[in-house]
């Protein structure tokens, strides 16, 4: 496979086109949502707030949205998204990590209905083991916003719902064929009767795959999926709600980790939470959510498993303290178990720690000027407290404009598996972070457009260093680096007659402070470009996806090629509550790599047929 491109650090042709045709259409372009909404999100200060209105950096996908995507997974969805790239060793089973504006993986924070899902052992989302047909609805904030959440959210935070029912009982099912074997089926229910409401979803997927690893083993790598997910509410009274939702997801994938072997990983993810909201009056709101998730992964022949739980108790209150003013102030408690053979010490020693957070917030509207604060105050168990804040400034002007500017301060813990395994270090500290951010925002109907420029400095990066601190003589984890994160973002939509256009275009610069070289597997350039219509009852559409070069390596001497994929769409209705969907990805069968000798799945087609009755 070519894993390079001629021209240097020029990225690739498709990127430079995808580039100028961005420029010239997002002239006046729009938001991710459904053009001229302007729906309700909560992700950017946990509380609810009008897309139009947030001070963050927020992209919202809806259900319409990611059934088109045609992606089999998370992380292929949110890579079409503005400022965020993804890096995998091989297929949809296989460890995949996410970045946020070139942050690492570990510095999303990720939560499915308000459960917080992450890894103790290898710090992050488990991204592969997330179910994307069980999901409705996902919500992105780009930026730090640890004085909300705590620990991990350092370069943004992920939050991915699932169905909820309302209205009369409605049944939904679905049938997908795809290249190299793959198959899809789904069925669920939702609706409503009185005070209750309630959905249920059920899926099953599996796939031959293609052969993750070039040169090695060169068999099919193949996967296979079933997941679970329900949700029921009940309004007790007139503002009073309570509600439990669960979902659960086994995946079976082959990879290659030998030359020999069928190497087989099995990971299951489960979480479930139970809720209160209740709105005393027109000026005060209070929730509550006790949740849990656990996530493991284990392979054969060769024998390993890790195991995390996280428990989590929020409780919130909001207040209208004046005219255009209100006053939120959160109590947390999070609870991280790890259960992995290579933790050194006692599990109860090192397996378990809590962390209790107190966080206040306060938001204010004067006019054309908008402001909100946050700040929040974290005692950890293992290494002690920790304080965050951020500050953030909205001015409308010109009736369509908006400019914001924010800074926040973050921090990530380091997991019990860094700590206390036998690569571990007890001495680590907390990564901490510290972004500076200004945004302007044209909106006009149909049209927006977007310019995003920040700068996040994180300082006490972990990473895999050289053998001492543990017991290990293979290497340890330790505080050595200094990383900043640089970028410029440019995102629109408008419309030209029946033709939508979308598109946006990311300028990274992911540099390693103490080396001066770029973090690996970031690309410095980053495109998309999407156009949709419709014609002779068809709902067309394409997209070009491109990055630049990246590098493989800390210190730059793999390069890993630019590349442009080409992908294509085409939905029509059959009958009442029928339609088909059919989709092209990569379809110019582009030849490259998201990590050095692993590969990618090349050319792939797929069909569906979806039915709501």
């Amino acid at each position: 496979m070519s894993t390079s491109v001629p021209g240097g650090n020029a990225p690739p042709r498709c990127c430079a086109l995808a580039a100028r045709l961005v420029l010239a259409a997002a002239v006046c372009p729009a938001a991710f949502a459904q053009a001229g909404e302007d729906p309700i999100v909560i992700t950017a200060s946990r509380l609810e707030e009008r897309l139009s209105q947030t001070l963050g950096d927020v992209s919202l996908v809806e259900r319409s949205t990611i059934e088109r995507s045609g992606a089999s997974n998370v992380a292929d969805l949110l890579a079409r998204l503005p400022g965020i790239e993804i890096a995998r060793n091989g297929g949809p089973g296989t460890s995949t990590s996410v970045y946020v504006r070139g942050g690492e993986t570990r510095h999303t924070a990720v939560y499915v209905d308000g459960v917080r899902v992450d890894s103790q052992s290898t710090g992050g989302a488990p991204w592969e083991q997330i179910p994307l047909e069980r999901i409705e609805r996902i919500e992105v904030l780009r930026g730090p916003a640890a004085a909300v959440y705590g620990s991990d959210a350092v370069g943004g935070v992920v939050q991915l719902f699932t169905r909820r029912g309302q209205g009369a009982l409605r049944t939904r099912g679905g049938l997908g064929w795809g290249s190299r074997g793959t198959r899809q089926a789904d069925a669920g229910l939702s609706g409503a009767t009185g005070s209750v409401d309630y959905a249920l979803s059920a899926g099953w997927s599996d796939s031959n795959g293609f052969s993750a690893r070039e040169g090695q083993n060169p068999d099919a790598d193949g996967w296979r999926r079933g997941s679970l997910q329900a949700r029921a509410g009940w309004q007790f009274a007139p503002e009073h709600r309570v509600e439990a939702s669960f979902l659960e997801s086994h995946l079976h994938a082959q990879y290659d980790g030998s030359t020999t072997d069928d190497d087989l990983s099995h990971h299951e993810l489960r979480t479930g939470a139970l809720a209160w909201r209740g709105q005393w009056n027109d000026d005060a709101l209070s929730s509550a959510r006790l949740s849990e998730s656990q996530g493991s992964y284990e392979t054969e022949p060769s024998p390993y498993r890790t195991e995390t739980r996280l428990r989590d108790l929020v409780l919130q209150h909001e207040q209208r303290v004046a005219a255009g003013q209100r006053l939120s102030l959160t109590l947390e408690r999070r609870e991280d178990r790890l259960e992995n053979p290579a933790t050194a010490r006692s599990a109860r020693l090192a397996g378990e720690r809590a962390q209790n957070g107190v966080a206040v917030g306060w938001r204010g509207e004067f006019g054309a000027h908008s402001l909100q604060a946050h700040a929040r105050h974290d005692d950890d168990s293992e290494f002690g407290t920790k304080s965050t804040g951020s500050l953030a400034w909205g001015w409308r002007f010109a009736s369509t404009w908006r400019f914001t500017a924010s800074a926040a301060t973050s921090f990530r813990a380091p997991t019990l598996y860094q700590r206390f395994s036998q690569y571990g270090n007890p001495d680590l500290v907390p990564e901490t972070g510290r972004n500076l951010e200004f945004g302007l925002r044209r909106s006009a109907g149909d049209d927006e457009l977007g310019l995003v420029a920040w700068r996040n400095k994180v300082d006490e990066l972990i990473a895999f260093g050289a053998a001492g601190p543990c017991t290990s003589t293979s290497g340890c984890y330790e505080n050595v680096g200094k990383a900043s994160y640089e970028g410029l973002t440019l995102s629109g939509r408008t419309r030209v007659g029946a033709l939508a256009l979308r598109g946006s275009l990311d300028f990274h610069e992911p540099k390693n402070e103490l080396t001066g070289t770029l973090i690996a597997r970031r690309a410095r350039r980053l495109a998309t470009l999407g156009a949709d219509t419709e014609l002779a009852g068809w709902q067309l559409g394409a997209e070009v996806q491109a990055a630049g070069q990246r590098w493989d390596d800390a210190a730059n001497t793999r390069r890993l090629g630019g590349y442009g994929l080409v992908n294509l769409s085409a939905e029509r209705r059959l009958g009442e509550g029928l339609k088909l969907q059919a989709r092209i990805d990569n379809a110019g069968g582009k030849d490259y790599a998201l990590a050095r000798s692993y590969a990618v799945a090349g050319r792939s087609a797929s069909v569906a047929l979806r039915w709501t009755l």
